[in-house]
């Protein structure tokens, strides 16, 4: 047991690396926060104008939609920032991090807010066009808000998955969770920093499962 302890935790190793851990969480809230908020406003934007139905850009939508879905994002992670600088594109990996997670999450999006969309039955699109409110508007005042209820659920989860992948940022030295333990690991020869960036994790996409749980209780449609 005093082995265990100190392999995984060692209080002069969490003393030391404390500040790397800590510096590595906010890069981590940083880019998470900004991928979830392109990503699920990419999304959106993206199914409210596959609603249109127009041909040539519901193509290149999907297209769109089923190449980054099927896609593994660290592919894409190392393709952007090894690959690009040969054809003099130079992208430092906080960004190319953040392009790639939240291109995955609008693509993820866009298919679930367009589920929401067709699931909205055909004769409430047709009253509101008859009554004057014209397809944009009866997009925004009468489709959006039930697409908007039916997404939360799967949305919820896929925001979780895709968030934690901010620890492919370790491929390409990117400062975040993971990347500091690492380093912390290498340079003090013990797993304790590894611990710590369990801990940091828990701490951070815990209340986020909880909260995910809530908001997927409160969004249900009631059973009769």
């Amino acid at each position: 047991m005093d082995r265990f302890l100190q392999t995984f935790f060692n209080p002069v190793v969490m003393a030391q690396y404390t500040p790397d851990i800590i510096a590595g969480v906010w890069v981590t809230l940083q880019i998470a926060a900004a991928v979830i908020v392109a990503g699920i406003a990419g999304g959106l934007t993206l199914a409210c104008l596959r609603s249109y139905r127009i041909r040539a850009l519901n193509f290149f939508i999907i297209c769109y939609a089923d190449i980054f879905r099927a896609l593994p994002p660290l592919v894409v992670i190392l393709i952007l920032y090894f690959g690009f600088p040969s054809i003099g594109i130079q992208l430092s990996g906080p960004m190319v991090l953040f392009l790639v997670l939240a291109a995955t999450l609008a693509a993820f999006a866009e298919e679930i807010f367009w589920a929401g969309f067709s699931s909205v039955e055909k004769g409430q699109w047709e009253a509101g066009i008859a009554t004057g409110l014209g397809f944009t508007r009866t997009l925004a005042y009468v489709a959006l808000p039930q697409a908007v209820r039916l997404a939360i659920p799967p949305l919820v989860n896929r925001v979780l998955a895709i968030t934690k992948m901010t620890a492919l940022g370790s491929a390409i030295g990117v400062s975040e969770i993971l990347s500091s333990a690492t380093t912390a690991q290498s340079f003090s020869g013990s797993a304790t920093p590894l611990t710590m960036s369990v801990v940091a994790y828990l701490v951070i996409f815990l209340p986020m499962v909880v909260v995910a749980r809530w908001l997927e209780s409160r969004t249900a449609w009631k059973k009769r």
